[in-house]
């Protein structure tokens, strides 16, 4: 960003020289393509400026696209020099001729070479985070403002556009909770909402929200992909951070990491720990009004994570590099809840349940890719192999109260066992400098089993085992055509599936699945003016499916609270879901604007339902199954803008409406749902070294099935302050203010009720990073896939 910047400052300053004293015939033109010397990859946001050999003086000027492409018309026919500069690399300087007999000189490629050494602590991470809408993508790169609102991912994914977490730490895109979580392009083995709490806020450099994703991509996930892609640091030697955070509410807090990067000529050692660990209050209450009871339940939990992140990146030869890292998680939890049930007096006799759980897990990734670069054009041939291993087991104790009865006590043990092994074959051949062919191989097989023993005498221990096998081919072509660019593609996958349960004296049920399916995906953009991006229009359309997960899928019925149990439906068939999108950038001096509208159409929509538990009177049981076909639609509007040096303001409006319909309480219901949201985060920079932020949200009410979520709005402030040479950075910041966030819910199915639940959210987070190292700053060569899957690793 602090690139992007300088050179749009020098492009501004070009122009406005240019247009006050040029006054000569022009009608000459330049173009090229500006890479770097060493890699051959083009380089984006370059100032290009051409001045009259004789006099000096500035006759144009220009920065190159995201393709270092630059086109520069309405030259005088004379002697020109041309300068190229940019942050990091030697200026370059040439001389050309333009005349009556050749008004138009193609440079072809010119390459540029990096600087031995930068200037002792340039910032490498932007104040402002900026949002950039790619063809098939919104990107949100992250500055200072949002990487300071809180220790780990999840708190920093709360400031960003169309996505929502709850307070479960559970991650919704446009609404929906059906999105893929990917890190630096990959897949982990890890729930979302565990994963987010371990990733430090510093590590993150941007997050992509991948709403259409083309057929290079994995189709799972309704809404699309959430990629979080992390922080790599390219420069020469040894370079590191290390950061520490402690959060005060009603419990504490503390969170660390450490990076660290050794970088030479022929490998890149990278390795990080991360580590979380403090208390999570949770509250709140039920109202029944069929019986007016009323339901008090507190919950506590304390969370333990260590992450072990070490890799390495060989370059065997300028066209040949090998790859390969590991990731190990450890993660130990302890959780105590209790719930009481109040009855008028006179009526019925109170009952409550105490609950406490110890569980552990650890998960090891192993990642192995070996890519080859051939030809002038670019060729590529990439082969990644992938294994990860999750293992947890979980010991919970029940302990069942009631006013006349002697306590009851039940023990329940979950061991969960998954093995992921992913194969992907990637061919890549940029035809010429404007189209594009890349084909692809996968097989991801994947193992599950899930053991469940309980001493509960109205449940039967259970063994369930799901094996997934899922072998695709995908094709895409791509052309840039100036002012409009494209691409089609399509993806072919042959799934199975076979899943087993066995209950003691009930035998074995055996379910299956052979379902082949075709993903196709396209992309038009259109830049009415390609030298500068002012304007972009983007209509993308895509073919995706949400396959039920375990927790969907697992027959064995589970005990969550004393009046709430779980089974899921083995039966269960993928949804599908087929989506348009359109949307509009707009470039500002200061800023952006980018606004887009969807609509989705669902097929065989899978949805939670509860009903009266047919054992147990008084209890609800909720379990899934596929419905009729449904449809969403939604509109999004975002931006940033700087009103002055001092301010810029980053801000996002969306509203969404979904149709759904399913069975409540032996009926077929329908319910209209609008969901709204709006979002505003100040930057206030006091002085040289102080910044101060303020945040505020609103978040609107959300009808599913069974009951309405009502509406809420907090704020938080907050401050950073630089201090050693400016290579460390203080945090301070004041979370939901008012003490706002809420979940409040009412509804009549199955049973009319009411309830609110508060959590931890007030609080205070002080924090500290430190950046150190070696400034020689040389761009580091990795996988790209469209620019977004890098291989150096990730959580």
């Amino acid at each position: 960003m602090l690139r992007k910047r300088y050179n749009l400052l020098m492009l501004l300053t070009a122009l406005l020289m240019h247009f006050a004293g040029f006054a000569q015939k022009a009608n000459g033109t330049l173009q090229g393509v500006v890479k770097d010397a060493n890699l051959g990859e083009p380089l984006p946001f370059v100032t290009i400026t051409i001045h009259d050999k004789s006099s000096g003086e500035l006759v144009g000027g220009q920065i190159t696209d995201e393709k270092g492409r630059f086109t520069i018309k309405d030259l005088p026919l004379k002697s020109l020099s041309m300068t190229l500069q940019f942050i990091g690399y030697e200026k370059y300087t040439q001389e050309l001729q333009l005349s009556e007999n050749q008004r138009s000189i193609n440079l072809g490629p010119i390459a540029i070479t990096e600087e031995v050494s930068l200037l002792e602590g340039v910032e490498i991470v932007a104040e402002r985070s900026t949002i950039e809408q790619k063809i098939d993508r919104k990107v949100i790169n992250i500055g200072k403002d949002l990487a300071s609102t809180g220790p780990t991912a999840a708190e920093l994914m709360v400031n960003i556009p169309s996505v929502d977490v709850d307070q479960n730490g559970n991650v919704s895109l446009r609404g929906n909770e059906n999105v893929r979580i990917l890190v630096d392009g990959k897949p982990t083995n890890l729930d979302a909402s565990q994963l987010l709490q371990q990733i430090p806020s510093t590590s993150i450099q941007k997050i992509e929200l991948i709403t259409s994703p083309s057929a290079k991509y994995n189709p799972e996930g309704m809404s699309g992909i959430i990629n979080v892609v992390l922080r790599k640091n390219a420069s020469l030697g040894l370079n590191g951070n290390v950061s520490a955070g402690l959060t005060r509410g009603q419990a504490t807090r503390f969170s660390g990491s450490t990076d660290l990067n050794y970088r030479s000529e022929k490998i890149n050692l990278h390795g990080n720990y991360g580590n979380n660990h403090g208390r999570y209050l949770t509250n709140g209450n039920i109202d029944r009004f069929s019986d007016a009871s009323s339901e008090v339940w507190n919950s506590t939990r304390e969370p333990t994570s260590h992450l072990f992140k070490v890799g390495l990146d060989y370059f065997l030869s300028d066209n040949t590099t090998i790859s390969g890292y590991t990731i190990q998680n450890d993660f130990d939890q302890e959780r105590t809840s209790n719930t009481y049930i109040f009855y008028p007096e006179g009526t019925f006799l109170g009952f409550g349940q105490d609950y406490r759980s110890i569980s552990e897990s650890r998960t090891g990734t192993y990642n192995f890719d070996v890519k080859h670069k051939w030809g002038d054009n670019g060729q590529n041939l990439e082969l990644e192999v992938d294994l990860n291993d999750y293992e947890s087991q979980e010991n919970a104790d029940f302990l069942l109260t009631s006013e006349i009865n002697p306590p009851e006590n039940a023990l329940e043990t979950i061991f969960l066992d998954r093995q992921n092994t992913t194969v992907n074959l990637d061919y890549v051949n940029p035809i010429n400098g404007d189209i594009k062919l890349e084909l692809g191989a996968e097989a991801r097989l994947q193992r599950t089993q899930n053991d469940y023993d309980t001493s509960n005498p109205n449940f039967s221990d259970a063994n369930y085992d799901l094996n997934r096998d899922i072998y695709s081919l995908y094709a895409t072509f791509s052309q840039d055509l100036g002012q409009w660019s494209y691409q089609l593609g399509s993806r072919l996958e042959r799934f199975t599936g076979t899943g087993g349960l066995v209950q003691p004296g009930e035998g074995s049920q055996v379910f299956e699945d052979d379902i082949l399916s075709l993903y196709p995906s396209g992309f038009i953009r259109f830049v009415p003016d390609p030298s500068s991006e002012k304007d972009a229009f983007n209509l993308n359309a895509s073919r995706r499916v949400d396959r039920p997960n375990l927790t969907q899928l697992n027959p064995i019925r589970l005990w969550s609270s004393a009046r709430i149990n779980n089974v899921g439906n083995p039966a269960l068939a993928p949804q599908f879901t087929n989506s348009i999108e359109f949307n509009y950038v707009r470039q500002l001096k200061q800023g952006s604007v980018t606004t887009g509208v969807f609509f989705r159409r669902i097929y065989d929509e899978i949805t939670r339902f509860g009903f009266n538990d047919p054992d147990t009177e008084g209890n609800i049981l909720f379990s899934y199954n596929n419905y009729d076909n449904n449809s969403a639609y939604g509109f999004e509007l975002s931006g940033n803008y700087s009103f002055a040096s001092w301010w810029s303001v980053n801000s996002s409006f969306d509203i969404y409406s979904q149709t759904q319909r399913g069975v409540a309480v032996d009926a077929l219901t329908e319910v209209q749902n609008v969901l709204l949201n709006f979002r505003m985060n100040h930057s206030f920079k006091a002085t040289k070294r102080l910044t101060l932020q303020l945040f505020g949200m609103y978040r609107g009410a959300n009808t599913n099935l069974q009951y309405k979520t009502l509406a809420f709005y907090f704020m938080n402030i907050g401050g950073r302050y630089k201090v050693l040479n400016s290579k460390g950075t203080v945090s301070l910041n004041f979370t939901d203010v008012f003490r706002d966030q809420q979940f409040s819910f009412e509804g009549d199915r199955p049973v009319p009720q009411a309830g609110v639940f508060q959590w931890d959210s007030r609080a205070v987070f002080f924090g500290f990073s430190y950046r150190f190292g070696s400034a020689g700053k040389r761009l580091l060569s990795r996988k790209k896939r469209d620019q977004m899957e890098t291989k150096s690793a990730g959580f």
